[in-house]
């Protein structure tokens, strides 16, 4: 077990103790682990002597990468086919990875995609596949989860979620929508589990360097303090387990940013976005460069 007694998930540990819980033989899940955050955090996960098994729903490159990632000293990894969309899949996944490792202790639900453009020229169906991945995905993994950790009175949930669900960006919409709907139901979760020694934690990364955030236009004087790697966001996410942490912010620092822009009105943040250029930070991303990535989210 991660803490000592139920309702206190990590209530008495010191942020020292938090940063050096013992992950040795840990079961893990992540979805979207075939690339991007999900391999970095499998990696992360896996350094700390976790068994770690990645989900994605390509079933080629997840196994590729499971085996590229078990290639090194004693790690544990296997990589099972994922439509996180699909409530008897995920089950099936859950199923497997206990099969194969033992007992789940966590859950990363990290799988998700982010289009850019225009919500009015948005089509219906990535709309559709947007809130699917992003939002039922969540949604089911994190019950199928409860259910397992809640009979055991232990484990912990970590949903990936975005700065863009506390940030409102042009050019992201329905994602910043799906990300807001994953913070609170991310808080209001773990006020449901903490009493049985579950915790529950919303991630929220800022521009990560992968395939999902290629091309956006981040301003040169702000990109230092608002971009991070793949390997910072797993840090955070391996941080988080066993605390009773509701959100974690990467980078650490525009936390209190954020905060201090909520002081403003809103005609004060708009202004603010303009004078600093965020305010074109996806309207302005390249097309070019995200070409390849939007044809690959979109299913054909």
């Amino acid at each position: 077990m991660f803490c000592r007694r139920a309702g206190a998930y990590g209530r008495h540990m010191t942020r020292r103790d938090r940063n050096q819980i013992d992950l040795t033989g840990k079961v893990v899940a992540i979805t979207g682990g075939a690339r991007g955050i999900g391999r970095a955090t499998a990696a992360a996960f896996l350094a700390r002597g976790a068994r770690v098994a990645i989900g994605d729903v390509d079933a080629e490159l997840v196994e590729k990468t499971a085996a590229e990632l078990s290639a090194a000293d004693g790690a544990d990894c296997s990589g099972l086919s994922l439509d996180v969309t699909d409530r008897s899949s995920f089950a099936a996944f859950l199923d497997q990875v206990e099969e194969l490792h033992g007992p789940l202790d966590v859950l990363v639900n990290n799988a998700g995609i982010m289009p850019t453009g225009l919500y009015v020229d948005e089509s219906d169906r990535m709309t559709d596949r947007m809130v699917d991945i992003n939002v039922h995905g969540v949604l089911n993994g994190s019950k199928l989860a409860a259910q397992r950790f809640g009979d055991r009175r232990r484990g912990h949930i970590v949903n990936v979620a975005s700065l863009a669900g506390v940030t409102p960006t042009a050019g992201l919409a329905t994602y910043c929508g799906t990300k807001h709907f994953v913070i609170g139901f991310s808080e209001s979760l773990h006020r449901e589990l903490a009493p049985l020694g579950v915790g529950v934690t919303a991630v929220l990364p800022g521009v990560v360097r992968t395939e999902l955030s290629a091309g956006a236009k981040v301003p040169a004087w702000s990109e230092s303090m608002s971009t991070v790697d793949p390997e910072d966001i797993a840090d955070t996410v391996v941080s988080v387990i066993g605390t009773s942490r509701m959100r974690a912010t990467c980078p650490r620092s525009l936390s209190a940013t954020i905060k201090a822009t909520s002081l403003l009105s809103e005609k004060g943040r708009l202004r603010v976005e303009r004078w600093t250029g965020l305010d074109d930070l996806m309207t302005g991303a390249d097309p070019t460069v995200r070409a390849a990535y939007h044809k690959r989210i979109s299913g054909d």
